[in-house]
């Protein structure tokens, strides 16, 4: 079968644990991500989500004005937000076993690393998607591109 190093993104963008949540929506907005694994050097700390965002953000009925709202996102840090436990697979790991995580804990992603727990490449839903389409369009995928 394939693996997941094939079909993973290599070298996601990352943020650091002293960046905002302000920062972190921006990076994602900018480079198009929907998640930020929060780095200290080759340290993984964690992994933000847009989802954590936006359920980190006060709810739309709040009190607050835009000034104060916009003023807690970029005072707060990520790690106030993120989740400290990401899901981890290898490079090695058959992409089937990642697409069963993927679907059995209703995730979008998992971390990719290395067997110093170093990150080389995050598997997005996205990346499970498009090895499906090609094994689906060519089984030969499997076969020869292992």
């Amino acid at each position: 079968m394939t693996t997941v190093g094939r079909w993973m993104t290599r070298n996601p963008f990352t943020i650091g644990p002293k960046a905002t949540v302000i920062e972190a929506i921006h990076l994602m907005k900018e480079k198009n991500v929907r998640r930020l694994p929060v780095m200290d050097g080759e340290r993984i700390l964690g992994i933000l989500t847009e989802k954590m965002v936006a359920d980190f953000k006060p709810s739309r009925a709040t009190s607050l004005d835009t000034w104060e709202l916009h003023y807690l996102l970029s005072t707060t840090p990520v790690t106030a937000a993120m989740n400290p436990n990401p899901y981890k697979v290898t490079e090695g790991t058959d992409l089937t076993d990642a697409a069963q995580l993927l679907h059995d804990r209703k995730l979008n992603g998992v971390l990719v690393v290395d067997a110093g727990d170093r990150l080389v490449g995050i598997l997005t839903m996205t990346n499970a998607l498009e090895a499906l389409i090609a094994i689906c369009r060519d089984p030969t995928v499997c076969r020869n591109g292992a």
